[in-house]
């Protein structure tokens, strides 16, 4: 951007989870578009000087990946009216992270969850995607920690683009550095429980290596799962890219 410093992470007082996809490099050179795409968690969230930021972005289209439920007790981003806005809630089998077996592999753990995700919520994976390669404005999609689903579709779209599997996997252990912020949280909302789980809001590189590698097995590489179960066309992979990438 003409040699002016752009930050990945976007500091917000009631956010702790808002970034910037822009500045990976792509297997052919190219580089993801900063200020394009914006990954992050609820934006139900917004208030104040956040919100004065929130719209200084420019943002144009909102992508919701939570329950109608939990936007209903969350909220969603404010003045929703202001933007496109699309609630594409991702199909996914409830579980507490708070009550997990401590003895329990915690990667494999979330690997798991991840699959289940991968085939239940197929549609709602298309349909985010869909809208990011089709928008010609800033895009941010969403769901509650900006981990889970949010990590889910962020790594599909920079696959998409092209961007290796090692930068994908830095990319999701980015929410690493936010994972205090929702284990205080968690303890704030639930006085008087315990939390079992050490592995509760972590995102480690190994989550999305074992969910890249469970898809490679299945349908031979992430790119096939996304042609083959996600239904994502050539004509969106190429839109994705005149889209978000430069030279």
């Amino acid at each position: 951007m003409g040699g002016v410093r752009v930050e990945r992470h976007i500091g917000f007082a009631r956010l702790h989870n808002f970034r910037d996809l822009g500045g990976y490099r792509t297997v052919d050179g190219r580089t993801v578009a900063w200020r394009k795409v914006y990954r992050a968690d609820s934006l139900g969230k917004l208030r104040g000087a956040d919100w004065e930021r929130f719209l200084g972005l420019g943002v144009r289209t909102v992508v919701d990946l939570r329950y109608p439920w939990e936007i209903e007790a969350k909220g969603r981003v404010p003045e929703a009216q202001r933007f496109r806005y699309a609630n594409c809630s991702i199909e996914h089998r409830p579980y507490d992270q708070a009550e997990i077996d401590p003895a329990l592999d915690p990667w494999r753990y979330l690997a798991d969850r991840f699959a289940e995700v991968t085939e239940d919520g197929h549609s709602e994976i298309r349909e985010a995607i869909e809208i990011i390669a089709g928008d010609e404005g800033p895009v941010v999609f969403h769901c509650t920690s900006g981990k889970d689903r949010t990590g889910l579709i962020a790594a599909f779209v920079l696959t998409l683009l092209g961007v290796s599997a090692e930068q994908v996997g830095e990319d999701f252990a980015l929410t690493e550095l936010a994972t205090e912020r929702p284990t205080a949280d968690w303890r704030a909302a639930h006085p008087g429980r315990e939390l079992k789980w050490p592995g509760y809001g972590r995102a480690p590189a190994a989550v999305m290596e074992l969910v890249f590698a469970d898809l490679t097995a299945r349908y031979g590489s992430v790119r096939c799962y996304l042609g083959q179960r996600v239904g994502i066309t050539d004509a969106v992979t190429a839109r994705l890219r005149d889209r978000l990438l430069v030279a």
